[in-house]
């Protein structure tokens, strides 16, 4: 295996959520019994656990826990799709895994170093460097440090993996980086400097101003009230007379907020979004919420100098990904896989 594999600390970051902030839900977790040790599916006797499907998919739930307040069809169909892809990553990774160690009998390696860089730059990433945010989302999502860690661990030699086998791909020309580097740099900005301006309404489950509202009646409302908004209705008296935070009395209007001080979900909804958007009803566990976006302001990307070896790396992958699904398809068939969902 290559010593050089530097370029693996750029790799996307696996989505744990951030702490809760002032403008938006909290994480909304599946109900029910957790069964922290039933198994998902054995693949060549390595097992792979439920409770390692579910901290993967745990912040694809919350997100859309907070899309699909009534939940219904739509939500479930999203909800198993994601986890049927998770499960198959999983799988595939094992399989992957499975043959790294037999490459480690002779004499393969992925240094620590190469973890711990990883890691660091997640939590600069998700947690804008903030180390105690950081534990305290593993605590939430009932994952070990060391955990954390050994699941990074095989993310990196996944990839390691995949270079491996085909490093023989035709060199990047330098308009198809200059092509992937216009697709991707939005995705590898520096996310904890994006800003966000717009209006929110926000409907609280129990409000004290109405005793006759209940968590049905408030997300009627709201939803009444993002038809209003689309219809061409003044979001701001609308917010003044609806809203029960504290910039209800400036029409719900807030300016510049940092992407750091919203809930991972809740930020992935809205920054996605484009100016105008009126997004909403989304749900927590305090109530409902309404927003209109009036401007974006993302985060520097960095520059193509910084990120070249990432970005090439990414037009290889792509003229590979022929290549590598025959491969990997070979490799199931012969690997022993036993899914239990």
């Amino acid at each position: 295996m290559k010593s050089s594999i530097a370029w693996l600390a750029l790799l996307a970051s696996t989505g744990l959520g951030q702490a809760q902030g002032p403008a938006g839900p909290a994480p909304v977790a599946p109900s029910g019994a957790f069964e922290v040790n039933a198994i998902a599916a054995k693949v060549n006797g390595r097992v792979i656990t439920k409770s390692k499907v579910g901290f993967m998919l745990s912040p694809i739930f919350a997100q859309l826990a907070a899309q699909f307040p009534r939940r219904g069809p739509e939500f479930e169909r999203q909800v198993l799709e994601a986890r049927e892809k998770i499960l198959q990553e999983l799988i595939d990774r094992e399989i992957i895994i499975s043959e790294f160690k037999e490459m480690e009998k002779k004499g393969a390696n992925l240094p620590d170093h190469v973890v711990d860089k990883e890691i660091k730059r997640q939590i600069l990433s998700n947690y804008g460097g903030d180390e105690k945010r950081f534990q305290e989302e593993l605590k939430r999502a009932r994952m070990s440090t060391d955990g954390y860690r050994k699941m990074t661990r095989e993310q990196l030699i996944v990839q390691a993996m995949r270079a491996e086998h085909f490093a023989d791909a035709p060199p990047p020309l330098p308009g198809e980086v200059s092509k992937e580097y216009a697709e991707m740099k939005d995705k590898i900005r520096d996310t904890t400097k994006d800003k966000i301006t717009f209006y929110k309404i926000f409907l609280p489950r129990q409000d004290a101003q109405n005793p006759l509202a209940n968590p049905d009646s408030q997300l009627a409302l709201a939803e009444q009230l993002a038809g209003e908004i689309k219809a061409g209705a003044d979001v701001a008296e609308l917010a003044k007379k609806h809203s029960r935070d504290a910039f209800a009395d400036k029409g719900g209007f807030q300016e510049n907020l940092p992407r750091t001080d919203l809930a991972t979900e809740f930020a992935a909804i809205i920054f996605a979004g484009k100016e105008g958007d009126v997004l909403g009803p989304l749900e927590d566990p305090a109530g409902f919420t309404v927003v209109k976006i009036v401007d974006i302001m993302p985060g520097p990307a960095p520059a193509l100098d910084e990120v070249r070896e990432m970005v090439e790396e990414r037009v290889r992958t792509k003229k590979n990904s022929v290549a590598y699904e025959n491969w990997i398809a070979k490799k199931r068939k012969s690997a022993a896989i036993d899914r239990k969902l």
